[in-house]
């Protein structure tokens, strides 16, 4: 569990061009992180976060509804907690479901 949640954050730094950081932080910190770097993308590149959300593959439906004056939270913390849980929803399934052995063509 470790080791996804190791992968999770080098994607999330990646994504979203966090300061790099050697130790593996706490999800609560990370999610902190993401916050601050959303709430800085919708003040000032908000083209750029949606364009984020689309290639992370985060459901439309609930960006919108994080987005919604009346969702339960602010809309910086609503989004970073979808992309926290999409992105371990990756890592979770490259890790279990990668195949065996790469596919050969011409067997």
């Amino acid at each position: 569990m470790n080791e996804n949640l190791e992968t999770t954050q080098t994607l999330i730094v990646r994504d979203f061009e966090l300061e790099p950081t050697e130790k593996l932080l706490p999800e609560e910190e990370l999610l902190r992180l993401l916050s601050e770097q959303i709430a800085y993308l919708i003040d000032h590149k908000v083209e750029v976060l949606f364009s984020l959300m689309y290639r992370l593959d985060v459901d439309e439906n609930r960006v919108n509804a994080a987005l919604a004056p009346f969702a339960p939270e602010p809309a910086n913390v609503g989004l970073a907690k979808l992309v926290l849980e999409r992105q371990k929803q990756r890592v979770y399934t490259k890790q279990y479901y990668k195949p065996e052995k790469p596919w050969n063509w011409e067997e």
